[in-house]
């Protein structure tokens, strides 16, 4: 099985919600559970079958986690020795070609990847082409909304 890269920072994000999801929600939903029990008829009791139901989606992620987890590869970032190369973990700069607009990406695993955070994943479209490439460089993305045109302006290793 091939190991998932992660940042020290992304690897810290997901300790972080593994121990808030075994600490607070587990026992949190477990208590509904017991509580939606005690009210009788479970076969037409909603709040049974919700907070069984939220307790599948919490034993899912905490598997998800802990298996993402167990099998990561830990990369720091900032012991990276790349030059101005796009690589894992940078930081990137990109001006948008066609509004020349400026938009700063993080490259992370897939699992760390939040677009609403500016970390997208590295088997997006856009990482896949920025990858290797250098400070300067023009790159041409093709992305399911189209092709899109960057210049790099700055590459960090933050």
């Amino acid at each position: 099985m091939n190991q998932i890269p992660l940042t020290v920072a992304g690897a810290e994000r997901l300790k972080s919600e593994l121990k808030e999801l075994k600490s607070v929600k587990r026992p949190a939903v477990i208590e509904a559970i017991a509580t939606a029990r005690d009210h009788g008829d479970l076969k037409e009791n909603a709040e049974y079958h919700a907070a069984r139901e939220e307790q599948g989606f919490i034993e899912g992620r905490i598997a998800e986690l802990e298996g993402a987890l167990s099998n990561s590869q830990i990369i720091d970032v900032t012991q990276l020795n790349a030059g101005d190369r796009v690589v894992f973990g940078c930081t990137v700069t990109l001006l948008d070609m066609a509004t020349d607009e400026e938009v700063v990406y993080q490259i992370v695993g897939d699992i760390e990847a939040d677009i609403s955070e500016n970390r997208i994943a590295i088997s997006s479209p856009i990482a896949r082409a920025l990858i290797g490439k250098e400070e300067g460089d023009e790159v041409v993305v093709d992305a399911p909304g189209g092709t899109m045109e960057y210049a790099i302006t700055s590459v960090q290793y933050l």
